[in-house]
């Protein structure tokens, strides 16, 4: 009888300490409406291209996410501000972004190339600015890029 204790109460404290070391590990913020959109679609790098502009140290995951006229435009602006204010042309200081809905390509996994409309809204300085643009993106060994960044014409 004390040998299934024993072994009860071994298989408890293993079970309870895989537990709590499995819930130790970083948890992945997701992106999107409810952090769950999926990773191999345009809007989902599109999105991520910008929030490691405007959230991220530096540049170097928005250079993985580009495509190679892209990379060697950023490479030459260096500093997240920089591309901010040169490529993107819109500062700020905290910023919300969000894909817009209702211009999905479909059936993305097929196509080779999407445009994806972002929507910027945040503070600079004391100003609320709200703003859109309009990421091209093309399809590169499977993966998608940013090509291009255009301002919203009619905003």
């Amino acid at each position: 009888m004390t040998i299934t204790h024993f072994t009860l109460s071994r298989f408890t404290i293993i079970s309870l300490l895989v537990i709590v070391l499995c819930a130790c590990g970083e948890k992945k913020e997701g992106l999107g409406r409810y952090g769950m959109m999926d990773e191999n679609t345009p809007d989902y790098a599109a999105l991520t291209f910008m929030q490691s502009i405007y959230e991220g140290k530096n540049i170097s995951k928005a250079i993985e996410l580009s495509s190679d006229s892209m990379a060697r435009m950023l490479k030459r602006y260096r500093t997240n501000r920089n591309v901010q204010r040169y490529i993107v042309n819109l500062r700020y200081d905290t910023v919300t972004i969000t894909p817009q809905g209702g211009n999905g390509v479909g059936r993305s996994e097929f196509s080779e190339s999407a445009k994806v409309t972002l929507f910027f809204s945040g503070m600079y300085g004391d100003d609320k600015v709200e703003d859109l643009r309009t990421v091209n993106m093309i399809r590169e060994d499977g993966q998608w890029k940013v090509d291009r960044i255009a301002p919203d014409h009619f905003m």
